[in-house]
């Protein structure tokens, strides 16, 4: 079975940094290409970064570019969101997710990370 766990979030002030964790098991971690993606309340999820299968491209929404970096350690099937300079707007939940012909890809939606950015 398919599990992606988030871990990492919390509460921070303007400005302030956050690291994400996304610890995936239940398919060959290596051969996908993955995304994170954010939901706000009532809404539903907007992709926010996409990492190729290798780790060696990557492509960012204009809302986090140049304060977001995304990465991923194939040996421990794990992907990373470094988040800085972060702004309120960026209070939402964050989900980990496969990307897919042009789309994130999930079967089961887990809890994701919170995070609230407020001062």
């Amino acid at each position: 079975e398919m599990q992606l766990v988030e871990s990492g979030g919390g509460s921070v002030q303007p400005g302030g940094s956050l690291r994400l964790s996304c610890a995936c098991s239940g398919f060959t971690f290596g051969d996908y290409d993955l995304a994170w993606v954010r939901q706000y309340p009532g809404k539903g999820p907007d992709w926010i970064s996409v990492i190729n299968s290798a780790g060696s491209s990557t492509t960012y929404h204009e809302s986090v570019k140049g304060r977001f970096t995304i990465s991923r350690d194939n040996a421990k099937n794990t992907l990373f969101l470094q988040m800085t300079n972060l702004k309120p707007e960026d209070t939402a939940v964050y989900h980990c997710t496969l990307w897919y012909s042009g789309s994130f890809y999930r079967a089961n939606w887990g809890q994701g990370a919170q995070v609230t950015v407020s001062s």
